[in-house]
C-alpha cells in the first residue's frame, strides 16, 4: 500500500469535516464563469487538502478544480501530480441531498494510479491504487471491493430517471432490459467499484477533477473508464482539462460499443 495512502485519507477526512460544518447551516452561493455554482464549503476543503498534500509531498505538484489556472506550458511538463476536486457535486451539496464527494487523485505519465473518494454526508469512503485493489474503509478496517463480473441482465445504469439526454436513452434501448439509478458526483463510479452498479454513460462534458479519483478506485475494483474509441481516460494530455465523451463499467467484456451504433 502507498506511503500516501494514510495521510491523504486523513485529509479527505479533515476536508469533509470542514464541508459538513458549513451544510449543517445556511450559506451563499456564488456562480462561476461557467455558471456552475460555488460555496465556501468548496473552498475550505480546496485549502485543507491543497496545504495538506504540498506539506507531505512538496515535491508533487497539485491541481485543484479551485485553483485550475496553471498554464498549459507549465503542467505539460508534469509526469507526476495531485489532482484533487474539493468538492464533487456542489449542485447535490446545494441541494442538501448528501450526493456529494471529496475527491483526490495521484496521476502518473497520464494514468489516474491512486485515488480516495470521500462521502462526508454518507460517511462513505472508497480508495483504490493501481496493482493493489480497491478498498471501503469501515471504522479503521478495509474491506475489499470488486465489481460484479460477469454482469447479469438486467444491468443496472447510473442514469437520471428524469432528464435522460437522447443519446443516453438511445443507448439504454440497446442494452435491453436495464434498471436505472440517479445518483449524484463520482459515487456513481464507486458503486460500480462495489458491484452495486454496472454500467455508467456520460455523454456530455466533465472536468478531469471529475474522474480521476474515481477512475483509480473503479481501475482497482476491476473495472473500466474508457472513450469512445475503446482506450482508456487519461489525464493532462492536452491543454483543455475537459474529458472527452466516456463510459465506466465494471464487466469490461461486456458488449458496450454496440450501444453506441
Amino acid at each position: 500500500m502507498s506511503t500516501f495512502n494514510e495521510p491523504v485519507i486523513a485529509l479527505a477526512r479533515a476536508a469533509g469535516a470542514a464541508i459538513m460544518h458549513i451544510y449543517v447551516r445556511d450559506f451563499e452561493v456564488e456562480k462561476k464563469s461557467d455558471n456552475s455554482p460555488l460555496t465556501e464549503a468548496d473552498m475550505a476543503s480546496h485549502h485543507i487538502i491543497v496545504d495538506g498534500l504540498r506539506a507531505l509531498t512538496p515535491d508533487i505538484p497539485v491541481l485543484s478544480e479551485e485553483s485550475a489556472d496553471v498554464p498549459w506550458e507549465t503542467r505539460r511538463r508534469w509526469t507526476r501530480y495531485w489532482l484533487v476536486d474539493p468538492l464533487d457535486g456542489t449542485r447535490e451539496f446545494v441541494k442538501k441531498n448528501g450526493e456529494f464527494t471529496v475527491n483526490i487523485a495521484l496521476v502518473e505519465n497520464g494514468a489516474a494510479v491512486f485515488g480516495v473518494v470521500y462521502a462526508p454526508a454518507l460517511d462513505i469512503l472508497l480508495h483504490g491504487e493501481q496493482g493493489i485493489g480497491a478498498f471501503v474503509r469501515d471504522n479503521h478496517a478495509d474491506v475489499p471491493v470488486q465489481t460484479r463480473r460477469p454482469a447479469l441482465s438486467p444491468l443496472r445504469v447510473a442514469a437520471s430517471r428524469s432528464h435522460l439526454d437522447a443519446r443516453t436513452a438511445a443507448a439504454m434501448e440497446r442494452m435491453g432490459e436495464v434498471e436505472t439509478q440517479g445518483l449524484g458526483s463520482s459515487l456513481k463510479f464507486c458503486r460500480i467499484a462495489e458491484g452495486l452498479i454496472d454500467v455508467y454513460p456520460r455523454f456530455g462534458p466533465t472536468s478531469e477533477w471529475d474522474t480521476a479519483a474515481a477512475q483509480a478506485v473503479l481501475e482497482a475494483a476491476g473495472g473500466v473508464l474508457l472513450r469512445l474509441d475503446g482506450s482508456a481516460l487519461t489525464y493532462n494530455t492536452k491543454e483543455s482539462l475537459l474529458n472527452p465523451d466516456f463510459i465506466a463499467l465494471g464487466d469490461r467484456d461486456l458488449p458496450w460499443a454496440s450501444w453506441l451504433t
